[in-house]
């Protein structure tokens, strides 16, 4: 049953990043400043958009998850730089970062 809960779930996690909208995504991204220090395959100053896809793979709460780093910030999880929290975006806003986040941060 567990396994059954876990595949589903990661069906819906595979299901939501292939129904990102990836322009209005990078768009936001650009404006809240999180490419100054994110790239999608190379670390900057944070880690790469695929490298946090990866380390969240196949979590069934993964998009709350990133969403809820995004909006506190913090450090830690990727080395000791910090990343400055994004206490304005709305919720949907969260969730449209995360979701292409953990997409790969697709062009498209």
């Amino acid at each position: 049953m567990k396994s059954a809960m876990v595949a589903a779930s990661a069906l819906l996690v595979a299901t939501a990043s292939q129904a990102v909208d990836a322009t209005a995504a990078k768009a936001l991204a650009q404006k809240s400043a999180c490419l100054a220090c994110h790239a999608v395959d190379k670390k900057v100053v944070g880690p790469s958009y695929k490298e946090v896809a990866a380390k969240h793979k196949g979590q069934a709460d993964a998009l709350e998850k990133v969403s809820a780093r995004i909006r506190s910030g913090g450090s830690g999880m990727y080395g000791p730089v910090p990343m400055p929290a994004q206490p304005t975006l709305k919720d949907d806003e969260l969730k449209l970062l995360a979701s292409w986040v953990l997409a790969g941060a697709p062009d498209q």
